[in-house]
């Protein structure tokens, strides 16, 4: 049976939902004749590197404005803030697009998860440690792990979220 679930299309590049290894709420990109699933570090990396031109800053305030529409559902209005927001980053407008999309599609995941508790919110902690604590990559993807959650929540909460 096949799960796609297609959410949006620009450029070149497909995104939509598929089985993973734990449900059917895995994202994936369609890419010049490639597909996958990214891991974290793959664009909490890019963000890192983009963070370098458009400040550390703005793309964890432009990230934040997209958390705070998230929801459960993949909603119209935030795909469009998402294009609205990522025009602003010129030439990087389409790579901005696609990993605040992807990210946004992961919150989204993390929010239709069974017996959920933190949610989107474990999405936001990782890019808070790598744009504004500045941790590599490869630390805000696997910080959680091992953890139990009351921990999680406490940290989140002492950032504000």
């Amino acid at each position: 049976m096949n799960q796609k679930r297609h959410i949006i299309s620009f450029s070149d590049i497909s995104i939509f939902y598929d089985k993973g290894s734990f449900d059917n709420w895995c994202v994936y990109i369609r890419k010049e004749n490639r597909t996958y699933a990214p891991k974290d570090t793959e664009y909490f990396t890019r963000l890192q590197h983009l963070a370098k031109k458009h400040t550390n800053t703005k793309i964890y305030e432009d990230f934040v404005r997209i958390f705070n529409q998230t929801t459960s559902k993949i909603n119209a209005e935030t795909l469009k803030l998402i294009e609205n927001l990522s025009g602003k980053y010129s030439d990087d407008a389409t790579e901005i697009r696609l990993w605040f999309t992807v990210m946004y599609a992961g919150m989204v995941a993390e929010e239709n998860k069974a017996n959920k508790i933190l949610g989107k919110r474990i999405k936001r902690l990782g890019v808070y440690q790598v744009l504004i604590l500045q941790r590599s990559p490869e630390h805000a993807a696997n910080y959680g792990r091992g953890k139990k959650w009351k921990y999680l929540d406490e940290i989140m909460q002492e950032y504000g979220f």
